[in-house]
């Protein structure tokens, strides 16, 4: 594309709400409910504006298109829906902490049947509400659908291999696992369904009751399946909150009476609200935090490849992934070599509109994050780097098209600050120690990424990165998938793992009922087996 092509499609990157296909337009929608205790409660308050990165023309020029609103829920909405989880939890004698793991699941697959019912809303609300591609918003839900099932199959593993007894010392016992109580659960806004339910869904199923507070870019989605969650379980097994995060949830925490914490965000907001508890060592917590994933791009690297995953790593869905590469360490013998082929082919990119067919670039979520990081650009550039690809930097309202910045060095912000967008930092190196002291200097330890097809440098930096961060990617980008892999990290990136088992066991302990192998305990035992009496002390078996 030569840059006056480029120009005007930048300058022309927006549409007439006319010119938008019919299939991809947006009615607006007004949320006047809220779920709590079993109930769609009305609300008649204040409510929130909901304005999508994609702009239209209005009154006063080009301008954020509203496409609906949300409540504005208090400390009250929030302390009443507390109190319905709480009750429906009842000290783990309620109906749901108390059913059997088969009925649990027939209720979650109940859900899932609703949830596919809304399909088309909710991909049509993740693109308009965060500017992802149609493609990719159809991926996250049909991926949420998948990781709901695959969590069902990972729960009837865990549940098949806790219906036998085990017997040692003359000692018999069964050991399964059971809920812990209240959890809190935040996702973020860029897979405001599918990251959101990584946590969600593993609660639930382990007979938690919920209090679920939606992000504030990705609200106005979770509205079409709020009648799929009453209808699918209990009163106050699952229960909404809307409201500014600093107004309504520290009262929560404040209350000692949630139980887990699981939150996707920044580490300064979890440790705030971890804080707030009166009673730290009584509170679990699984939290996904801030992340700068580095790649290293070695002299033995397949340059091409390196390229292409760097593409991936870097620029899907704009850089606001928290585990997408976020700082690449280049070697000085083949930096020019991989800056020419990674300019060639951001080049080669298509950007546009989220409908667009085939579209990799798309505007950005968060209304600041275009001046943030022209901010982080001009910063590095005013410490002695340059914009090395073609039209990098460049944007029109909330659409940046990715600059690659180089050379990236420590007093920089994009060598420290997780830039959660589409610029790439590229820091030249001569030795690999280099990048190692790097790792072990920041406060991120979630992933890094090596580019070598060498096996000796590859072995020799395999040992000191996995003990620095919590997955080595080799040859390839660094990512969350497949779920049924560990996705954790070190330091201030993580806290407890997720995976479709690992998330299981995360919200739920280990509980067991024992007896000493008498001939009155044995019959005692074979008695309430026999008459299904116990939802816990049974061997049936979940096919």
């Amino acid at each position: 594309m030569s840059n006056t092509t480029f120009q005007e499609s930048l300058h022309n990157f927006f549409t007439a709400e006319e010119e938008i296909p019919q299939e991809f337009r947006i009615e607006e929608i007004h949320q006047r409910e809220y779920l709590s205790n079993g109930e769609l409660k009305p609300w008649d308050g204040p409510v929130s504006k909901v304005y999508s990165p994609i702009l239209v023309p209005g009154q006063e020029g080009w301008e954020r298109k509203m496409i609906g609103t949300y409540p504005i829920g208090t400390v009250k909405e929030a302390m009443d829906a507390l109190d319905a989880a709480i009750a429906a939890y009842d000290n783990g004698r309620g109906e749901w902490p108390t059913m059997s793991v088969s009925g649990r699941i027939k209720c979650m697959e109940k859900f899932v049947y609703k949830m596919v019912e809304q399909r088309a809303l909710v991909v049509k609300l993740i693109m308009w509400e965060i500017g992802k591609s149609y493609a990719d918003s159809t991926k996250e839900f049909d991926r949420t659908v998948e990781y709901i099932n695959s969590t069902i199959d990972a729960l009837k593993d865990v549940d098949r291999q806790s219906s036998r007894f085990e017997i040692k010392d003359g000692v018999v016992a069964q050991i399964r696992r059971s809920p812990l109580g209240v959890v809190l659960c935040m996702g973020p806004f860029n897979y405001p369904l599918n990251e959101t339910y990584t946590t969600l869904i593993p609660a639930i199923l382990m007979g938690n009751t919920l209090l679920f507070k939606p992000p504030k870019h990705g609200t106005l989605l979770h509205y079409p399946l709020l009648n799929a969650f009453k209808e699918a379980f209990p009163k106050g097994v699952v229960n909404t909150i809307y409201g500014r995060g600093a107004d309504v949830t520290p009262a929560l925490m404040e209350s000692g009476k949630v139980n887990v914490l699981a939150f996707i965000g920044s580490s300064k907001v979890a440790n705030d609200l971890k804080k707030r508890h009166p009673k730290i060592n009584r509170l679990r917590a699984v939290l996904s935090l801030d992340a700068k994933n580095a790649a290293v791009i070695t002299p033995h690297a397949d340059i091409k490849l390196a390229v292409s995953e760097s593409i991936l790593g870097a620029l899907s869905y704009n850089g606001q992934r928290c585990t997408a590469l976020k700082i690449f360490f280049v070697h000085k013998d083949v930096a020019d070599k991989y800056l020419e082929e990674l300019s060639n082919t951001i080049a080669q990119m298509k950007f546009g509109l989220p409908w667009v067919k085939g579209v990799q670039l798309t505007p950005v979520a968060e209304p600041g994050k275009p001046t943030y990081l022209k901010d982080c650009i001009d910063d590095a550039i005013a410490n002695g780097a340059t914009v090395v690809n073609e039209n990098g930097g460049a944007s029109n309202a909330s659409f940046v098209y990715p600059a690659v910045v180089y050379p990236v060095n420590s007093k920089m912000k994009l060598y420290r600050e997780e830039q959660f967008g589409p610029v790439i930092p590229v820091v030249p190196y001569n030795n690999l120690e280099e990048v190692i002291d790097y790792l072990i200097e920041s406060p991120h330890g979630q992933q890094i990424s090596v580019f070598s097809n060498d096996a000796k440098e590859v072995s020799e930096l395999i040992d000191p990165l996995v003990n620095l961060v919590s997955r080595v990617n080799i040859n390839s980008q660094s990512q969350r998938g497949p779920d049924a892999f560990p996705f954790t990290g070190r330091k201030d990136s993580a806290e407890g793992t997720l995976s479709v088992t690992d998330a299981l066991r995360s919200f739920s302990i280990r509980s067991l009922v024992t007896t000493k192998m008498t001939e009155t305990n044995k019959q005692l035992f074979n008695d309430i087996v026999r008459n299904h009496d116990s939802n816990f002390l049974s061997t049936d078996f979940i096919f």
